[in-house]
C-alpha cells in the first residue's frame, strides 16, 4: 500500500503534459523498472479502458493500484494521482477569481489561451490519425463535425452526447452486424441522460453536470472539452468561452489529469457565479472533482477483471471505433469555437494570439516538446506584449 502511495502521488506531482505522457511515464515506473506487471498486460489494460467511461489515464492509476493492493490500492491509488493536482489547483482558483481582472494575468492569459487552441489542434491532428483509419470512420468523423456545428443552436438537447450514442451505435452495427432489436435498450438509456431532473440548486446542478461526464466520457481527457463547451457555456450561460480557456489552459499547465480542470471550474462557479465566496468556491471546486472522478472508481471496481473480455467483444470494439471518431470531430468543432474567441476581440482579428497559436502549433507537430513549456512560455510572451 505504501508503494502504491508513493508511486502515484510522485505521478500526481510531476505527470505533465496530458494523458499520453501521464501513459508514457506509468509504463516506464511500474512496466520498466518496478515489474508489477508485464509490458503485454499494461498494453491490454490500456486498450481495455477505452471501452468504459472515464479519463483513462487515471482509470490506469486505479487500476494498477487495484492489481498491486487490492481494493484498497484501488483507492489509495486513484487518489493519490488525483489529489496533488487539486491541491495545486486550488489556490490558482482562489488568484484567479481574486485577481483574475488584473492587466497582467490577463496579459499572460491572451498567450496562454493562444496556446491551447494549437494544443487541441495538435491533438485533433494526432488523434484523428489513429481513429480515423477507413471510409467508414471518415464518414462519421464528417457528418458529425456538421452536427456538431448544427447542434450548437440546441444546446437544451445536448447535442454531443446525441452524436456520441448515434456514433456508437452506428459503430456496432457496420462493424459488429448485431441483431439491431438489442440496440434500442441501450439508445434509450443513455438518449435519457438529457432528461436529469430540474434541480433548484446550482450546486446540485453543477455536481449531477460533473457526474454525467464522469459516467458518460470516453477517451483521454481531451474529451472532456466539448462537454464543458457545450453544458457549461452554451446550456447553462455559467462561463464565457474565455473563462473556459482559461480553465483548460491551468488543466494543462498543473500536473495531473486535465479532468482537474473540473476543479478550477467548481471554483469559480462556486465563489463567483454561485455568490458563495471562498467557502462557496472551496465546496464547488470539491464537489466538482468528487462527481467527475467518482465513476471512474466504481467503474474500474467492477469492471476491472472483465476488461479484456469486453475488449474482445466485436460489437463494443465496433461501437468505440466509431465514437473515436465522432469524439475527435467534436473536439475539432470545439477547437474552431475557442478560436474564434481567442482570435477575435471587440470584433477585430488579434494578430499576436493568431502568431503564437501558430507557432504552437507548428512546435507541437514538429518536436516531442512537453506542452507545459509551450503555455507557460506563452504567458511569459503576453506579459512581455504588455511591457
Amino acid at each position: 500500500m505504501k508503494e502504491v502511495a508513493a508511486v502515484f502521488a510522485r505521478l500526481g506531482f510531476t505527470a505533465f503534459g496530458g494523458p499520453a505522457a501521464h501513459v508514457a511515464m506509468m509504463e516506464e515506473i511500474i512496466v520498466t523498472k518496478r515489474k508489477w506487471v508485464d509490458r503485454q498486460h499494461f498494453l491490454d489494460m490500456l486498450a481495455a479502458v477505452n471501452f468504459i467511461p472515464g479519463p483513462n489515464s487515471t482509470e490506469m492509476a486505479i487500476h494498477l493500484g487495484m492489481i498491486r493492493a487490492g481494493y484498497p490500492g484501488l483507492i489509495v491509488g486513484g487518489l493519490c494521482f488525483i489529489t496533488p493536482a487539486v491541491l495545486i489547483i486550488l489556490p490558482l482558483a482562489f488568484m484567479y477569481v481574486r485577481s483574475g481582472q488584473l492587466p497582467q494575468v490577463m496579459a499572460a492569459m491572451v498567450g496562454i489561451n493562444a496556446c491551447v487552441v494549437a494544443i487541441i489542434a495538435a491533438a485533433v491532428v494526432r488523434l484523428a490519425k489513429f481513429t480515423v483509419t477507413d471510409y467508414f470512420t471518415a464518414t462519421v468523423a464528417i457528418i458529425a463535425t456538421a452536427a456538431g456545428f448544427l447542434g450548437k443552436r440546441y444546446p437544451e438537447y445536448q447535442p454531443d452526447l446525441l452524436i456520441l450514442v448515434a456514433s456508437a451505435l452506428a459503430g456496432a452495427i457496420y462493424y459488429g452486424k448485431p441483431n439491431l432489436s438489442s440496440a434500442a435498450p441501450l439508445a434509450a438509456s443513455l438518449a435519457s441522460w438529457r432528461f436529469l431532473p430540474a434541480w433548484n440548486s446550482d450546486f446540485v446542478k453543477m455536481t449531477l453536470f460533473f457526474l454525467k461526464i464522469g459516467l458518460t466520457l470516453f477517451g483521454s481527457g481531451y474529451v472532456l472539452i466539448p462537454y464543458l463547451e457545450s453544458g457549461l457555456v452554451d446550456h447553462f450561460h455559467w462561463l464565457t468561452r474565455h473563462e473556459l480557456l482559461d480553465g483548460i489552459a491551468v488543466g494543462q499547465v498543473t500536473p495531473g489529469p486535465l479532468l482537474t480542470t473540473a476543479t478550477f471550474l467548481g471554483y469559480i462557479l462556486g465563489a463567483d457565479k454561485f455568490g458563495g465566496g471562498t467557502i462557496g468556491g472551496v465546496v464547488g471546486a470539491l464537489l466538482a472533482t468528487a462527481a467527475i472522478f467518482a465513476p471512474a472508481f466504481v467503474l474500474i471496481a467492477l469492471f476491472g477483471p472483465l476488461l479484456p473480455k469486453i475488449r474482445s467483444n466485436r460489437f463494443a470494439r465496433g461501437g468505440l471505433k466509431a465514437m473515436n471518431a465522432a469524439v475527435i470531430a467534436l473536439i475539432f468543432v470545439v477547437c474552431c469555437r475557442l478560436g474564434a474567441a481567442a482570435f477575435v476581440h471587440d470584433g477585430r482579428a488579434d494578430f499576436f494570439s493568431i502568431i503564437v497559436a501558430t507557432a504552437a502549433l507548428v512546435i507541437l507537430l514538429a518536436t516531442n516538446l512537453n506542452s507545459t513549456w509551450l503555455i507557460l512560455g506563452s504567458g511569459l510572451i503576453g506579459l512581455l506584449k504588455l511591457l
